[in-house]
């Protein structure tokens, strides 16, 4: 056991005592996910309940759930609940580390949630991978991924969403060495295209959103297409990540963003915006983490102190309990 968990649980036992309980929760927390759609997975905040998550969705056999029970049995209560607030002091240490001062602040909280998302991509990618790799060479094919496609699909090539030439070009995007197969990262980018820094893959996103809003099928936005689809995206991010900033209006971003002057958006000139317009669980982070920022700093100095964090323990969590079905970007597709 690290020195940093050694004091943060006998921090625990000392707090526990001297701390009141805080019983009289927010009622009116509404989850910002109910603001941008339920279109992320919940944020988890504690590792602990991430693995506990992907052994519910496992149906965990009974020797790992003895394990839980070995590693964990600490932080839960008896009625099995998970003891929140014990958590909380034990990670505290964990989120304060860049600087180390007692507080955290944006950036650390930022941080520690993006490597938690981070975590949770390569695992559902890792155990998706295991699932479809049929041959056992630790890659995915096309056909092992989509067996429903015959090679005569592939020949006629058709594009339409969901057909299997659609689902080709975005394979091919991921296949960065050209192996014909997907290795585990390369199998990320593929199911998780919005998170993805391949470039092919971003400008197959931002093609899809342009024809999901391009009523003349020109493959370009005009200012009304914009303003009636892009731009509402657009205003519920810019909205939330800069509340004090003035909302810039739907000519101000389009004209910015036409470059060749010529009344029409490209994927290219669309592509300043792209973290609004095809927002990742990664970019999603930074809103959530802006979010548990406002609602536990009751002194309002951009920090969270172990107290304001115990104050509003349920946030951390509100996540996992208040979503109870996931929704991905392939299940849209």
């Amino acid at each position: 056991m690290s020195k940093a968990v050694v004091v943060a649980t006998a921090l625990a036992l000392v707090l526990l005592i001297i701390l009141p309980k805080h019983s009289n929760r927010n009622h009116k927390h509404r989850s910002i996910s109910r603001r941008f759609g339920s279109n992320f997975y919940p944020i988890i905040f504690d590792p602990i309940v991430a693995k506990a998550d992907r052994m519910k969705e496992q149906k965990a056999s009974s020797k790992s759930k003895g394990s839980k029970e070995q590693d964990h049995k600490k932080y839960y209560n008896n009625d099995g609940t998970l003891n929140i607030r014990l958590r909380l002091m034990v990670l505290f240490p964990f989120l304060d580390v860049d600087p180390h001062d007692g507080m955290v602040d944006s950036k650390e909280l930022e941080t520690w949630l993006m490597q938690q998302i981070v975590d949770r991509l390569h695992d559902r990618t890792r155990r998706e991978l295991e699932l479809r790799d049929k041959d056992g060479d630790r890659a995915v094919s096309f056909h092992e991924y989509l067996p429903q496609f015959t090679d005569e699909d592939l020949e006629r090539n058709e594009t339409k969403h969901g057909d299997a030439g659609w689902w080709m070009e975005q394979f091919k995007n991921a296949d960065l060495d050209t192996s014909g197969a997907l290795n585990l990262y390369e199998f990320r980018d593929f199911l998780h295209p919005e998170d993805s820094r391949n470039e092919q893959i971003q400008r197959w996103l931002l093609r899809e959103k342009i024809r999901l809003m391009d009523k003349d099928n020109d493959h370009k936005l005009n200012f009304l297409e914009f303003e009636n689809g892009a731009y509402n995206t657009y205003k519920t991010y810019f909205e939330y990540e800069s509340s004090e900033q003035h909302l810039p209006s739907p000519t101000d971003v389009f004209f910015k963003l036409d470059i060749d002057k010529d009344r029409l958006l490209r994927i290219e000139e669309l592509k300043p915006i792209i973290q609004y317009m095809c927002p990742g669980e990664l970019v999603y982070s930074k809103y959530y983490t802006t979010y548990l920022i406002n609602e536990a700093d009751d002194n309002r100095d951009g920090k969270l102190s172990l107290e304001e964090m115990m104050n509003h323990d349920h946030i951390f969590y509100n996540s996992v309990f208040e979503n109870s079905k996931y929704h991905g970007y392939h299940d849209e597709l």
